[in-house]
């Protein structure tokens, strides 16, 4: 395992939330933003619910990650804090985590960070959302640190020609989050600058990067300073090398869609429900009852802060 040296580690706790890449079963890196703790032992913490279990899924046919610190906002840091990318190996037990023991700064950094969290904790709010507290631990070990410019190659001011798969979502964010594999096959992230070319996104300013040809995929959301109005859509494609740069061509689109209405926030619930109860099922397994009582005392320390 590599250290972080104290500097970089205070930057790095400063960013609300990273971007966390796993390996598809087909090899693409497919990243989400999450919230990561670093522990005090160098390894950094990410959970997940099991309405959302993909990343724990990949992680335990594949442990190699990444995890790309970028996006300043709420961070405090100044315009030309660096970007950290962390890769390392990641495991993640079988055991289902329904109380706060054990990881309390975890939570209390969410619960900090993102206070509308605390609802969740509040009847009859909290009938509704027990599957939010019924996580997954994923470990990451990093074997590797890098840094990078705030700002990514390329040019903003570039015209954009044609319409690929993504046009009118990928354009509206200045920049976005390419996932690519390097020569050991393992999951890279870079902030780039895409733009528009007949079928595929050009990317430019990736050469030192050494990106090797094959899956990837374009990330693009945001949030606002209180970890709230979430969105984010993915773009997976075929990285290619072309003249004078590099061409994602993408093939699927996944956005889950926005939660900014009443009928949107039901239809979100829904699916976590139904997908917390599919991975229960097929295990054969029930997840044990939520600590409420632990929970709220992480809050309420929070609160009192």
């Amino acid at each position: 395992m590599i250290d972080i040296d104290a500097d970089l580690a205070g930057t790095l706790a400063a960013y609300r939330t990273c971007e966390f890449a796993t390996l598809a079963r087909d090899g693409t890196p497919i990243a989400w933003p999450t919230a990561a703790l670093r522990r005090p032992d160098g390894t950094l913490l990410v959970t997940t619910s099991l309405a959302f279990a993909q990343k724990a899924l990949n992680v335990r046919r594949d442990g190699r990650v990444a995890l790309l610190f970028s996006d300043r906002t709420a961070s405090g840091l100044p315009h030309d804090a660096p970007t950290i990318l962390v890769q390392g190996s990641a495991v993640c037990p079988e055991e289902i985590v329904t109380s706060p023991t054990g990881i309390e700064e975890y939570w209390a950094m969410l619960f900090d960070r993102q206070p509308h969290s605390r609802r969740y904790l509040v009847p009859p709010v909290r009938w509704l959302m027990g599957w939010y507290f019924t996580r997954l631990l994923i470990s990451v070990t990093p074997w590797r640190v890098t840094t990078a410019a705030a700002d990514p190659p390329g040019s903003a001011a570039c015209v954009a020609s044609g319409a690929p798969l993504g046009a009118g979502v990928i354009d509206q964010y200045p920049t976005a989050v390419l996932g690519f594999r390097d020569a050991t096959g393992g999951p890279v992230l870079t902030r780039v600058r895409p733009v528009a070319a007949d079928d595929a996104w050009a990317l430019s300013g990736l050469d030192d990067a050494q990106p090797v040809a094959g899956p990837a995929s374009l990330l693009v959301h945001r949030h606002d300073d209180r970890l709230d109005g979430l969105r984010n859509v993915l773009l997976r494609g075929e990285l290619t090398r072309a003249a004078g740069g590099w061409l994602l061509r993408p093939h699927r689109l996944v956005d889950p869609g926005a939660t900014g209405t009443l009928r949107e926030a039901v239809g979100t619930l829904r699916a976590a429900h139904r997908r917390t109860a599919s991975y229960l099922d097929r295990r054969g397994r029930t997840a044990p009852p939520v600590r409420w009582s632990e929970f709220q005392q992480v809050a309420a320390t929070v609160r009192a802060g």
